[in-house]
């Protein structure tokens, strides 16, 4: 039998203390361990960015990391975005602009365009498509996510 790791970290601004299985990935982790399952799973091996997650300031695809490596660390996931009641500027834009038709991508890509949205405030269309060059989206396709961001973009 495995033994468990104790795993200390920030998810979503709160503090968390949980143990873990060292073979375990941080996508499920978040999913079975502590009933976050707002990231989802795409692919299971790095390919479709829908388990992207916010890992100290660089995103990630969750299916990647093990769980045992977020200690110490600070994770957000999509469930840390909005406000109590209020949604984030992104998931309001992605639903005026109807960026999402299924949802499997829409949290990938969601924390992914956060995370530029944090680093460049005002980017251009052609950097907002290169930032989401990780992340697939097999139903609504990319035009209406860019614009999504685009407006939550100008929203700031």
């Amino acid at each position: 039998m495995v033994e468990k790791v104790r795993v200390r970290a920030t998810l979503n601004g709160e503090p968390v203390d949980f143990l873990v299985a060292p073979y375990v990935s941080l996508l499920d982790t978040l999913r079975d361990e502590l009933g976050l399952t707002g990231t989802k799973e795409g692919c299971n091996d790095g390919n479709c960015g829908a388990c992207t997650v916010n890992l100290d300031g660089r995103i990630v695809d969750s299916c990647c990391v093990l769980g045992a490596e977020i200690d110490g660390s600070t994770v957000e996931t999509i469930e840390g975005m909005a406000e109590p009641g209020k949604l984030h500027p992104l998931q309001q834009t992605f639903l005026e602009e109807a960026a999402l038709q299924c949802g499997i991508c829409t949290p990938g890509f969601l924390i992914a365009a956060k995370a530029l949205l944090d680093k460049e405030p005002h980017p251009s269309e052609n950097r907002i498509r290169f930032w989401l060059a990780g992340n697939l989206c097999r139903c609504t396709g990319y035009d209406k996510i860019v614009k999504a961001v685009q407006k939550a973009a100008e929203l700031a």
